[in-house]
């Protein structure tokens, strides 16, 4: 399969590629900001499968010129995407008294519209029979425990959610699936900042093994679901 991957630096987004490159039937390419972590985890890759097909690239899905992106992913898949795992993200933590409206629009950019432009400027490649999988986080999850701090990054992910359902419908004709993971806690860089005293009993490569395999084969099963994927919430 042909994938194309963000936040791919650290966390869940880096374990996720680790599993997805273990695999020689996947051609990877992991996008992130950090060029040096990206080399990093080109050697970790490598290290466990030298014949895996992984082509890191560093990107912002905010502000860089997609492209620049469009032409070396039609030039690496030859214009056939079979899943696009929109998992980068940011994460700002302040009560809401001290959150400006600068904090709300970051959050969106990062959260949110990173992944619209993402999804709008890689969707002519995706191939009849495709999946996006938008991760989204159990703070966006309708009914589910919030946290104090967390309000304009609540807000973006629960907007990633909607955004989900409405494209599953538009895309429906075009045989593109379209599913979000609302993820619960899982010990990662970004639940320490949130939490910094809270332990997680999910570690981030049990999270990333989640991503991969529901990225390859959810669509068979799910369509326009949102989908908690939480044992505890933070």
């Amino acid at each position: 399969m042909n994938i194309v991957i963000t936040g791919a630096s650290s966390g869940v987004g880096f374990e996720a590629v680790i599993e997805l490159a273990l695999t020689n039937n996947h051609q990877i390419i992991a996008l992130a900001r950090s060029q040096d972590k990206l080399t990093r985890l080109l050697e970790i890759a490598k290290g466990l499968n030298p014949e895996c097909t992984l082509y890191p690239v560093a990107f912002d899905i905010v502000h860089d010129d997609y492209d620049g992106l469009q032409q070396f992913v039609n030039s690496r898949f030859e214009g056939k995407i079979d899943v696009l795992i929109n998992n980068a993200g940011a994460l700002i933590n302040k009560p809401f008294n001290q959150t400006d409206e600068t904090d709300f629009v970051e959050m969106l950019q990062s959260n949110y519209l990173g992944h619209v432009r993402m999804i709008q400027n890689l969707l002519p490649q995706m191939a009849q029979g495709s999946h996006i999988v938008n991760i989204g986080s159990m703070g966006g999850f309708p009914g589910s425990i919030k946290f104090g701090g967390l309000s304009a990054y609540s807000a973006s992910k629960a907007a990633l959610h909607t955004l989900t359902e409405c494209l599953a419908l538009e895309l429906r004709d075009q045989q593109i699936s379209v599913n979000c993971l609302a993820l619960g806690s899982a010990q990662t860089e970004m639940l320490e900042k949130a939490f910094p005293d809270y332990q997680s009993p999910v570690m981030a490569f049990e999270m990333g093994k989640y991503i991969a395999d529901f990225a390859i084969t959810g669509h068979k099963f799910f369509n326009g679901k949102v989908l908690p994927v939480a044992v505890t919430t933070p």
